[in-house]
């Protein structure tokens, strides 16, 4: 048994002609009671017509953009026979304690005084009695509604926001395309999409897995401007555009910058050019660098490190591979000087040449650039005094080196020439604290003042 009741649109005050904005059924659906039929919108909110009862949609009395006032019938709604048999359940223009709850009205932009403070300040005797917490009462507990301030509340329905919580978006980042900016379905469903679309967020590790999804740059005609040339990036600038981005990004750069005084290693250099010519190779400053970069690692563990995958744990590495910068016509290529500990000056000064040469020549292995400790890039041949070296990772830290220069130093009784070079240290400060920093750079600097402590 069962029969048919109108459902129409309750008391919205003294307003009419008001637009509805969304249709939540179609004629055939089954409801249950509470469930929201359309969303109407006023100027200064929304509210969604509920159904009193469970039952079956027969006729659609309204469609989208229709507008509507207090008393227009809805739908025709079939009441099931258990609905039928429940006393509460009456025709929508019934009245009295057992007319069927007004529907809920969500603010959406400015209003006077919070929900809350107007429950309080209602008199007693205008206060509905306490309902059950279901429809749309669950809806606007289940989207937050509720606890966020309703100024706040992306221009929703009640049933958009469970929409986009049951499918995990986030309003705050959905667009309206509704009237006046409101969300619709479509606008949510469009928002999955375009997330679902975008390509997979690969991480580095060794950064925590951080999220590098940054949005691209916008696209620019630049020839509006003028005459351009367009040149395609080079294999290695591509390749190593990539990895210094995740580096300066995923890794918290700090540079401790230094000066050491290398007047007497370079008379030592000079002293010993001619042999090393001799031998084929050019002795250069970087070769004692290397050397009193060996030294500085030993005396500080740390710098010889890497953070695990995991971030939780430190690799302390046993060996001491050297990376050096090289600039090549093509970019820049960091080949590794491995077992550095093991060879003398000139050893080191021979393959320093060697693998240098190969690498502007693009005859570079896939071994040559791997396992690296730490890297030195140097600019001294070109100039500048001081800059910022971006860490090549998994390594913790890079050494970078610029032009020496002749500088007044005092010496407690006068100020004498000396040649100072400076160094700039760029460190992972999740893992070296800025003590230690100062601390690894003097001490690299002091092997370099004296080059007899090399030894020790």
């Amino acid at each position: 048994m069962s029969n048919t009741i109108e459902i129409k649109v309750p008391d919205i005050g003294d307003f009419s002609g008001i637009p509805v904005i969304e249709v939540l059924v179609a004629e055939g659906d089954h409801v249950e009671a509470e469930d929201g039929l359309v969303t109407l919108e006023s100027d200064k909110a929304t509210m969604e017509v509920p159904s009193p009862a469970a039952g079956i949609i027969r006729e659609l009395r309204m469609k989208l953009d229709d507008a509507v006032s207090e008393g227009d019938v809805v739908a025709i709604l079939e009441v099931s026979e258990s609905a039928v048999d429940t006393p509460a359940v009456e025709p929508a223009e019934a009245s009295g304690p057992e007319t069927p709850p007004e529907a809920e009205v969500e603010t959406v932009s400015e209003p006077a005084i919070p929900e809350e403070a107007e429950s309080r300040s209602a008199p007693a005797d205008e206060t509905p009695a306490a309902a059950p917490e279901t429809g749309h009462s669950a809806v606007k507990r289940a989207t937050g509604a509720e606890a966020v301030d309703p100024s706040k509340v992306p221009y929703a329905s009640p049933a958009i926001r469970l929409f986009a919580r049951e499918l995990g978006v986030d309003l705050q980042k959905v667009s309206g395309s509704g009237s006046k900016g409101r969300i619709i379905r479509e606008d949510v469903s469009a928002f999955v999409k375009s997330v679902m679309s975008k390509p997979a967020v690969t991480t580095a590790p060794g950064i925590g897995g951080l999220n590098l999804d940054f949005p691209s740059l916008p696209e620019i005609d630049y020839s509006r401007y003028g005459e351009v040339e367009r040149r395609t990036l080079t294999r290695i600038q591509k390749i190593s555009a990539g990895h210094l981005h995740r580096n300066w990004v995923g890794i918290p750069h700090v540079t401790q910058h230094d000066h050491a005084d290398i007047t007497d290693m370079e008379a030592f250099r000079l002293a010993n050019a001619d042999e090393a010519i001799a031998q084929g190779f050019k002795l250069t400053p970087l070769v004692f660098l290397i050397k009193a970069m060996v030294a500085s690692l030993k005396k500080f563990p740390d710098f010889n490190a890497s953070l695990d995958s995991d971030g939780e744990s430190l690799v302390l590495k046993k060996y001491f591979n050297i990376g050096i910068a090289v600039d090549t016509p093509d970019g820049l290529v960091v080949p590794v000087l491995r077992n550095c500990e093991r060879k003398g000056i000139m050893e080191i000064g021979a393959e320093l040449a060697e693998i240098s040469a190969r690498a502007r020549e693009k005859k570079l292995k896939p071994q040559d650039i791997q396992g690296g400790c730490i890297s030195i890039s140097s600019l001294g041949g070109i100039g500048g005094t001081g800059f910022t070296p971006i860490i090549n990772a998994p390594e913790v830290a890079i050494l970078g080196v610029s032009r020496s220069g002749m500088q007044p130093v005092w010496d407690g009784n006068e100020f004498k020439p000396r040649l100072m070079l400076p160094l700039s240290l760029s460190y992972d400060h999740r893992v070296i604290d800025g003590a230690a920093a100062a601390r690894f750079t003097r001490f690299l600097a002091s092997r370099l003042e004296d080059l007899r402590r090399l030894t020790l």
